[in-house]
Parts: C-alpha cells; sequence; structure tokens
C-alpha cells in the first residue's frame, strides 16, 4: 500500500481538481492582473472570479478579502496592521512627553500558532501592552478572562481551532461577551482560522469577527497563498510598501493561478464539509482504539473524542515513556506520516508550547503524538495505519 499521510494538519495534498485548476490557469494566463491590455485583463478577470468564489463561499464581501502569501503573513498582517493603525490614531497620554502616545494593545491567548504568538512577542518588545491567556485542560480559554484582559485593548486574537490538540472556540460568543461588556469602546476580534476551514462550521459575519486568517494549502490548494478577510473596513496599515494591489494593503503581483485552485479546493471543502466531519470521526474513533490497545495509558490531550466542538480529524495523544521524534521516525518509515506535535530544530526536539500550556511536564510533552486526517483519507487507510501504529507503539520509545 502506499505511504499514509495523517498530517493534513500541516498540509494537504494537493486536490485533483485544484490541481487541474492550477495547470490551467497556468497555460492560459500571461499577462499581470494591474495590466491593461488583454493579457493584463483576462488575469484580472480571472483573479476577480476567483475573489468573487471565495467570498461567496466563506459568507463574506468581495472587498472584504485581502490575498496574502499565507496565513502566516495573514496573521502579522492583522496583528500588526491593526495594533499600528491604532497607534496612528491614538491620542497622547496624560502627564506623556510631547508627542508621545498609549501604544495600542493586544489580548490573545497561549495556545495560539506560532505566527500570532511570535508576532505578540514582537509587539511587545516594541512597546505595546500584550497579555497572554492561559487554557483550560480542553485547550480552550475561559471567555470570561479574556474579556476581562481585554480592558482598554485594542484587538483581541483567539484562535478558532486549534492546530495541535483540535480544540474549537465559540468566536461569536466572544465578540458578543466584549460587546456586552465594553460597548462601542470593545476592542476588535481577530481569529486565526486556518484549521477550522473546511472541517467545522465557520459564519464570520454572524459570528461579528472583524479579521481571520486563512491558508489555501489547508484545504487542498498550492502552498503559498493564504487570506485575510476584514470586514466593515476595520482599520489596517501596510506592512509591505510598493503597488495599490489588495486595497493597497498587500502590494505584489497577485498569484492568479494559485488563487484560482484557492477558489476551486475552498468551494469543495465548504461543500463537503458536514459529509468529512462524518467521516473523520469515524477514522479518528478507530485511530484511538488502535492506540489504545497498543499503549493502555494513552491519554487523549484536548478535548475528548465525544466533545462536539473539537476538530473531527484530529487526534493529539501523550504516549507514556516515548520519544516523539524517535517514534515520528519509525512511523515513517513504516510508512505513516504524523507529526510529534512539536518543533524539531538543529537536532533537538523542543516541548510543544501548547502541551505545556494545558499544563503538562516537559517531559510528557515530548512524549506527544498527533495524527490528522483529511478529505481524501479512506477506510482502508486508516485500518493499515493501526496496524502500522501496532507494531511501531510496541517498540517505542
Amino acid at each position: 500500500m502506499a505511504r499514509i499521510h495523517l498530517d493534513h494538519n500541516a498540509t494537504t495534498p494537493l486536490r485533483a481538481e485544484a490541481r487541474e485548476a492550477l495547470l490551467g490557469a497556468l497555460d492560459a494566463l500571461a499577462g499581470n492582473p494591474s495590466s491593461v491590455h488583454a493579457g493584463g485583463r483576462a488575469a484580472r478577470a480571472m483573479l476577480d472570479d476567483a475573489r468573487e468564489r471565495i467570498a461567496g463561499a466563506l459568507g463574506v464581501l468581495e472587498d472584504d478579502l485581502i490575498f496574502t502569501s499565507g496565513g502566516t503573513e495573514a496573521d502579522n498582517l492583522a496583528l500588526f496592521g491593526t495594533l499600528r493603525a491604532a497607534d496612528a490614531g491614538s491620542a497622547p497620554r496624560a502627564n506623556a512627553p510631547a508627542g508621545a502616545v498609549a501604544r495600542a494593545g493586544l489580548v490573545t491567548t497561549l495556545v495560539e500558532h506560532s505566527a500570532v504568538l511570535e508576532a505578540a512577542h514582537q509587539l511587545a518588545r516594541e512597546g505595546h501592552p500584550v497579555r497572554f491567556v492561559g487554557v483550560g485542560p480542553s485547550g480552550r480559554p475561559d471567555l470570561d478572562e479574556v474579556v476581562r484582559a481585554a480592558e482598554g485593548a485594542a484587538l483581541v486574537s483567539v484562535m478558532a481551532a486549534n492546530n495541535e490538540v483540535g480544540c474549537t472556540t465559540d468566536i461569536g460568543a466572544l465578540v458578543a461577551a466584549l460587546r456586552e461588556r465594553y460597548g462601542a469602546r470593545a476592542p476588535r476580534v481577530h481569529t486565526d482560522a486556518v484549521q477550522a476551514l473546511g472541517k467545522v462550521p465557520l459564519d464570520l459575519a454572524g459570528a461579528g469577527v472583524h479579521l481571520a486568517s486563512f491558508s489555501a494549502h489547508k484545504v487542498g490548494a498550492p502552498v503559498g497563498v493564504g487570506l485575510l478577510v476584514r470586514r466593515d473596513r476595520a482599520p489596517l496599515q501596510p506592512m509591505l510598501f510598493g503597488g495599490g494591489q489588495e486595497a493597497a494593503l498587500r502590494p505584489g503581483t497577485e498569484n492568479v493561478a494559485a488563487v484560482h485552485a484557492f477558489a476551486v479546493a475552498l468551494e469543495l471543502a465548504v461543500a463537503e464539509q458536514a459529509e468529512f466531519a462524518t467521516r473523520a470521526r469515524r477514522h479518528v474513533e478507530n485511530l484511538w482504539m488502535g492506540v489504545q490497545n497498543a499503549v493502555p495509558g494513552a491519554r487523549i490531550l484536548g478535548p475528548t473524542l465525544d466533545d462536539p466542538e473539537r476538530l473531527p480529524n484530529t487526534l493529539s495523544v501523550l504516549l507514556p515513556e516515548t520519544d516523539g521524534r524517535t517514534l515520528i521516525t519509525r512511523l515513517d518509515l513504516a510508512g505513516l506520516e504524523g507529526s510529534a506535535g512539536s518543533a524539531c530544530a538543529s537536532g533537538s526536539l523542543e516541548p510543544s508550547h501548547v502541551v505545556l500550556a494545558l499544563g503538562q511536564g516537559r517531559a510528557e510533552a515530548r512524549a506527544a503524538l498527533r495524527l490528522s486526517t483529511g478529505h481524501a483519507t479512506h477506510d482502508a487507510e486508516i485500518t493499515h495505519a493501526v496496524e502500522i501504529l501496532s507494531r511501531t507503539l510496541g517498540k517505542a520509545p
């Protein structure tokens, strides 16, 4: 049997439909979408069509979309762009030196993607007040704590779905709670929704979210395309400077062919979401049974499998006395691709910040295994994966 990819939260294989759209666009297009000649107009028409389709699939306006190079850039643009825009409109502090202003504040959680956490740390180094809210055993933050921490902040950034342990957060409830407490002074809300797309229902407009980040390669589209949804003209300052593309907030020639393929994959992901969730839950339950049988002391990280508010495709577990890096290598040699749920750098395994935030020790955090399924995962692959897990886990660490 071919290799089994159960690391879809890291990236998804290119969907056949997206590949066909990508290659067709590359063959058909020769112009820059900012050019006024025929080739440029053809590229612009394809870009405009993709923008319309993506906006429709997400239930937002076409003018709400800002295409980026990926989810990381979208997250960074949301955080830096919002706080810099807030700084530009700030009034001087009382008793402050002439020209000094109060720096805009940010509230986020300890389990965000590194694209948000590292941006937050950089903003703190630049003098912005940044507050980090902890999480409970499920990985979700206490929304009341987030709301209390948001006093005077310009932006609250909480991910819609966690990439490591699969917990989700009700962003609509967070927006409503902030508005109830602070009224017109409520901070704007950004959500990293990269992992939520195509896995759980999303209603950005209904939730009242101001900013949301997405990544094309998480739904079977090409790597190198991301999206920041900016609703209600939320104030942003650009991070890059050059041309006037993407409402002058993300200059640079758009990757038209990849955006076109993104539109195709996104429509399919949204249309298939409910069916995929049902199938993914069954696959994850079977994987967990296999892990339990092989390692009786294994524990699930994050929400339990019967928690309705979790990603249906994600299984994150702690395996006692197991070295995650060694395990991933052994699984890879056996033909199964998963993740240790932590970052490997320069040959050393660093514990996952998410697992640590859940209250696990550093040694336990190094014993994490994450398996995540995708739209193309089928029953026979899961059966074979369970066989590989049973053989390999018996030899751990």
